[in-house]
């Protein structure tokens, strides 16, 4: 007799669930794996085609898996306050609860801070760090209505080993102590909250104008492990964080960085 998933019966959030074309980028692989564990999962993103793209790929593992997972899309822009609330209304209208969110939307900032002006610093911000208050602003009554639930933000080894990108820097270290704050504030209503920090993974987003061959294997190398790493590593933590397994971890931060950020900074 087959078990169930994982995450079967319970109802996610996915925001950043798209990626360019056919990748695999970081929301895409969560939401596939949340599905494929037996979640019922809202695909959310600004573009409606690669939020389709991603509801078919779950199709297709599904058929293939057999798993009894699903989604569905929500075209939103979770940087809008109105759009975080229509998100979690349309979460609540499908399936009547809510029970993990998965913050994953967010954009890179480079240069340091002689060379970034007020505009960027504020988009950089709104979209890395305000996109997930306004998304926990919304889901948090919603989860504690539902008996709890889990949170899961995505953060970056740029917040603990900044290198050139200090608005992005400084955003996913705000990413991480919100994360723990979440943890703290509504761990009494059955709320978890818990920060992925995610290492040099390849995944769409990876600028290949500058991604050369010998710069990723840059990268590859820089692990201790010797391995690059994907997007699907990333999903797996996030299972991990959004099942009954991890009913005792919360406040976390969970390096998903082939060990990088233990590794010298020399190398």
């Amino acid at each position: 007799m087959e078990r169930p998933g994982r995450l079967s019966g319970k109802i996610a959030i996915v925001t950043g669930a798209g990626a360019r074309g056919d990748g695999i980028g970081n929301g895409r692989a969560v939401a596939i794996l949340f599905a494929r564990e037996g979640a019922q999962v809202l695909l959310v993103g600004r573009r409606e085609e690669p939020l389709e793209r991603t509801r078919a790929m779950i199709e297709e593992d599904q058929e293939a898996t057999g798993h009894d997972g699903g989604a569905a899309v929500c075209v939103a822009d979770v940087t809008v306050a109105a759009n975080c609330e229509r998100m979690v209304a349309d979460a609540v209208e499908r399936w009547g609860r809510l029970d993990i969110l998965h913050n994953n939307v967010g954009l890179s900032g480079p240069g340091s801070i002689l060379a970034t002006d007020e505009v960027e610093w504020e988009r950089v911000l709104r979209s890395n760090v305000i996109s997930m208050m306004l998304a926990c602003q919304h889901a948090i009554p919603v989860m504690t209505e539902s008996g709890g639930g889990s949170i899961i933000n995505i953060s970056s080894i740029s917040a603990i080993r900044p290198r050139g990108l200090t608005p992005y820097s400084t955003s996913k270290g705000a990413v991480l102590a919100l994360s723990r704050a979440l943890a703290i504030d509504h761990g009494r209503d059955g709320i978890r909250s818990n920060c992925i920090i995610v290492g040099p993974v390849f995944t769409p987003m990876v600028d290949t104008r500058t991604m050369t061959a010998e710069r990723r294997e840059q990268r590859r190398l820089a692990s201790p492990l010797g391995i690059e790493g994907t997007a699907w590593d990333v999903a797996h933590a996030a299972v991990y964080l959004a099942s009954d397994e991890a009913r005792y971890v919360s406040g976390v931060d969970l390096p998903v960085d082939g060990g990088v950020s233990v590794a010298s900074a020399r190398r």
